[in-house]
């Protein structure tokens, strides 16, 4: 299958999940009664990812986020992002500064009971080539992200989340990411 059938088949997946946002056929995955009017320390989640590989290739990403229940279909919140990267293969080479941090605030709508979509804006912080200096400057760069995922519940209030995203802001010569495409698995409590 060729990249633009991919893409032409993610939008349309991810177009499907807002016409039901926008339809309003959704039921919530925790419920919330508005009457009740809960205090925000209940409305309240937490989660993020972490991941670690040792060898060649060191990597460790630690990104925590919090978020609140808005309505019982709808919340938001935000996290930090911190990774680090070496990789050996390279040591007489200058990498630049091997870490990486930022913030990312998000929206999500639980369209089914496991189904959510999902928006995000996040800016990271790391060392850009400059072909013109051979050297590594630090920038600030944008990402805004759309997609979907799936809630896999455990336990009362938590669970993991698998989510497929497009990163609308990607540009090839100065994302930290490969692709326009993220997947995510996290953790929510």
């Amino acid at each position: 299958m060729s990249l633009s059938k991919i893409k032409v088949l993610f939008f349309s997946i991810v177009l499907s999940v807002f016409a039901f946002v926008i339809t309003d056929q959704a039921v919530a995955q925790r419920y919330i009664d508005p009457e009740e009017n809960p205090p925000l320390r209940d409305r309240l989640y937490y989660g993020g990812n972490f991941a670690m590989q040792f060898g060649t290739i060191t990597f460790i990403d630690v990104s925590p986020l919090v978020g609140a229940m808005i309505t019982d279909k709808f919340s938001g919140g935000l996290g930090a992002t911190y990774q680090y990267f070496d990789d050996r293969r390279f040591v007489n080479v200058g990498t630049g500064n091997r870490s990486l941090y930022g913030g990312r605030t998000f929206l999500r709508y639980n369209v089914f009971p496991n189904i959510f979509a999902y928006t995000e804006y996040e800016m990271l912080n790391f060392d850009l080539f400059n072909r013109n200096t051979n050297e590594y400057n630090r920038e600030w760069i944008p990402g805004f992200f759309v997609g979907a995922g799936y809630f896999a519940p455990f336990g009362n209030r938590g669970g993991a989340n698998f989510t497929f995203l497009y990163n609308l802001m990607h540009d090839n010569l100065r994302s930290p990411y490969n692709e326009p495409y993220v997947i995510r698995v996290g953790f929510v409590f």
